[in-house]
């Protein structure tokens, strides 16, 4: 199959859009021209054949892995809690090092049981990020639309730059950013070096009314970019994004049941016509280079 390529690269898919076993996403999203995944940890330790099988039938796929998630009410928790919580992040951790990948992603917090200051919940990114060192992996922290103290990533934003760990930076989720109205002017602040992941998807309806909604659209309701409503927003998003220096990974982050009952070469094929829009036609636009536009900066390695 002749794909238009030069760009497809930087984007990948999510295991979370598709049905079916480990080796079958991972066959459907290397056949529709991707070269990199995002994997949950239910990826991995709902195999059949084991944690073990898991990590080689990833390996064996050829498909880098861009990420691993997800870390969830990790931060401002106390007592045995923290513990708890601690165990998780290290397990989670291990799991993303024996994939031999290098990113971790962590979601606000949405536990009653968790402190609102800031002071905490800095103190526990940073011991976060303290722990990944080790194993060359960096910490993405995103925040839900629906948390209990950072819901904009402006918040998640203040956090990192409090922490000043050089592992720690700012997993982006379109989304959320849609559902909360963030201004784009908002993307100003940040630094594009410490953008470690750019989540995408679209949904079908222009406004959501409650937080209740909020979460079922999240969850369940997500097309991919360009098939729903905000395929306006989203060029000038990935524009704005692509216009301040960000060179890091697109992932398509599409929770969506239909998707669940559609054939997995179907829906990676869907990905993919999303990837060729947002390479070929809306990235264009800022990077009119001829034949093919290449988003990556050249490095070695």
């Amino acid at each position: 199959m002749n794909h238009h390529s030069g760009n497809i690269n930087d984007f990948g898919m999510d295991t979370i859009s598709l049905a079916g076993t480990l080796e079958a996403k991972l066959q459907a999203v290397r056949e529709a021209g991707f070269s990199q995944i995002m994997l949950a940890a239910k990826d991995l330790v709902g195999h059949a054949g084991g944690l073990d099988a898991a990590v080689a039938a990833v390996r064996a796929s050829g498909l880098r892995v861009t990420g691993f998630q997800v870390l969830r009410d990790f931060e401002g928790l106390s007592g045995h809690l923290h513990d708890y919580k601690m165990d998780i992040a290290k397990s989670m951790l291990s799991m993303c090092h024996q994939l031999g990948c290098r990113l971790l992603l962590i979601c606000s917090s949405t536990s009653v049981h968790a402190a609102g200051d800031s002071q905490a919940l800095v103190k526990d990114l940073r011991k976060l990020a303290m722990l990944a060192i080790p194993m060359n992996i960096r910490i993405a922290y995103e925040a839900l639309s629906w948390g209990r103290t950072v819901n904009e990533f402006p918040q998640a934003w203040d956090l990192i730059c409090q922490a000043d760990m050089p592992n720690l930076g700012l997993g982006f989720d379109s989304f959320h950013m849609f559902a909360t109205n963030t201004p784009l002017d908002e993307l100003d602040m940040l630094d594009p070096e410490k953008i470690f992941l750019v989540q995408l998807a679209d949904f079908m309806w222009t406004e959501i009314k409650s937080v209740e909604e909020r979460i079922a659209t999240a969850r369940h309701f997500r097309v991919f970019p360009g098939e729903g409503v905000h395929s306006e927003a989203l060029a000038a998003l990935v524009m704005r994004l692509h216009g301040m220096g960000y060179r890091g990974d697109y992932s398509f982050e599409v929770f969506n049941d239909d998707y669940q009952q559609m054939p997995l070469a179907t829906v990676a094929a869907r990905a993919h016509r999303s990837a060729l829009w947002l390479g070929e036609e809306v990235l264009r636009r800022s990077v009119p280079l001829p034949n093919q536009i290449r988003l990556k900066r050249k490095t070695g390695g």
